[in-house]
């Protein structure tokens, strides 16, 4: 029997596609590990957003890579969205690579596998059509669990890859998405993460109509289910029903991320962007009015083809008129293959470059004087880590990853995954520090 370790890369789509990956391996000939000295069989989930997710991979494919020589590996699988995109020049340009296995194609793990080992560098790229594989159920499970709600993205923005290697916006079912859910709630998952690479969007391909607000409703009859936290709500079809859920809702976090990119109006509509600066301030006027400790995060591209200095200034200037809890910033990549690429008026790379320091530094001071506003504030927090000190965790500010932690001081004796309350008494621009009061109920 054969061990297989399947490494992942970028954004936690990818991770959840990795899970499946594992879910669907022929267990009567394989063997999974987390140890990739140890495997005869890896499998790179990759990347291929921009080009500093691009490199990631590559450098990383090149040091498993390595192993063949220094290690137990035999065969060398790349999959994800790099591997989509690029299948025969990666075949071309890394020879240790042993075969492509696209996201469309997590079902032929298996088959790509057995075809590497026997030479052919098989190429599984055709189809963009990834359907959730319902049956490969995570037995082994964490406190805090992402579940796919959606794949694929109808929007066409001008600078993005990711429908051209995703395919259109597909949702899961709500019956499939509940039974999962269920499924890790009864095994011990406490907070779950809706994800899709637009959430709003959700449903208006299955039921004709944006039905993200009816799973949430039907997430309420889940019982020990404590925490739901969605990522990625696009401004567009975030309606005022969905805010009411949200606000009433007592899963719910008041938590949300949503991809703004830009605001001002010129660049928003050469990124084919279907919002504009009134309708991203309106949604945030509304979502604090409904939950006035909603902890927005969101992130902008910076130096689109044509973006002046005015352009970038009004960034700047809406983040001190509409403060966002948690927000970040990465350069225009030009990407072949989109329409952004061939566009007039490319921002020069070190002009992009200080732009996103400059807002990076803004954001630093203006998360600080944010954080400070939770001191002496009582949370509810996730124990994720116990230290000497205590323990680390989560409260509703802090996506795992991504976002900030919360540093418990206490004697108590506590345990990964327990909900605690915690007394705020410090502060950085990013993380809390506490002291514990007692378990929530």
């Amino acid at each position: 029997m054969k061990k297989v370790s399947i490494v992942t890369l970028g954004c936690s789509k990818n991770d959840i596609d990795s899970g499946q990956m594992r879910g669907v391996l022929d267990e009567s000939r394989f063997l999974f590990t987390d140890q990739v000295t140890d495997a005869e069989v890896i499998v790179v989930n990759t990347c291929g957003f921009i080009d500093a997710a691009k490199e990631e991979s590559i450098d990383t494919i090149l040091d498993l890579a390595k192993l063949k020589e220094s290690g137990k590996l035999e065969t060398l699988l790349l999959a994800g969205c790099l591997a989509q995109r690029y299948p025969d020049e990666l075949l071309e340009s890394i020879p240790e690579a042993d075969g492509i296995l696209g996201p469309g194609h997590i079902r032929s793990i298996n088959e790509a596998i057995e075809q590497a080992e026997n030479h052919e560098k098989p190429i599984f790229a055709a189809s963009l059509e990834n359907d959730y594989i319902e049956e490969a159920r995570r037995e082994e499970v964490s406190v805090t669990e992402y579940v796919k709600i959606s794949e694929g993205c109808n929007n066409r923005c001008a600078y993005c890859i990711i429908p051209f290697l995703k395919g259109n916006n597909r949702s899961r079912t709500m019956e499939h998405i509940l039974d999962e859910i269920r499924h890790l709630v009864e095994r011990g998952t406490r907070e779950v993460i809706l994800i899709g690479q637009n959430s709003t969007d959700y449903g208006i391909d299955l039921y004709g109509r944006y039905a993200l607000v009816d799973l949430l409703k039907a997430l309420r009859d889940i019982e020990d289910l404590r925490w739901v936290r969605i990522l990625y709500a696009y401004p567009d079809h975030f309606d005022d029903a969905l805010i009411d859920e949200m606000k009433n809702n007592p899963k719910i976090l008041p938590y949300i991320d949503i991809p703004i990119q830009h605001v001002a109006d010129p660049v928003l509509k050469g990124m084919n962007r279907k919002t504009d600066r009134r309708a991203i301030e309106s949604l945030i006027t509304r979502l604090r009015s409904a939950m006035p400790d909603i902890a927005i995060r969101s992130t902008f591209l910076l130096g689109f083809p044509g973006e002046t200095d005015e352009d970038f200034h009004e960034v700047l200037d809406f983040l001190e008129d509409y403060p966002l809890e948690r927000a970040g910033a990465f350069a225009y990549s030009r990407e072949e293959g989109t329409p952004a690429a061939t566009m007039a008026d490319q921002v020069a790379d070190d002009v992009k470059e200080a732009r996103v320091d400059a807002f990076m530094a803004a954001q630093m001071d203006r998360s600080e004087r944010l954080m400070e506003k939770q001191v002496s504030r009582t949370l509810e927090v996730l124990v994720t880590e116990i230290t000497e000190e205590g323990a680390i965790g989560r409260s509703y500010l802090d996506a795992p990853d991504i976002d900030g932690m919360v540093s418990i001081y206490t004697d108590e004796n506590l345990a990964v995954g327990d909900f605690i309350k915690v007394e705020i008494t410090e502060s950085t621009a990013y993380d809390l520090g506490g002291d514990y009061i007692e378990h929530c109920k």
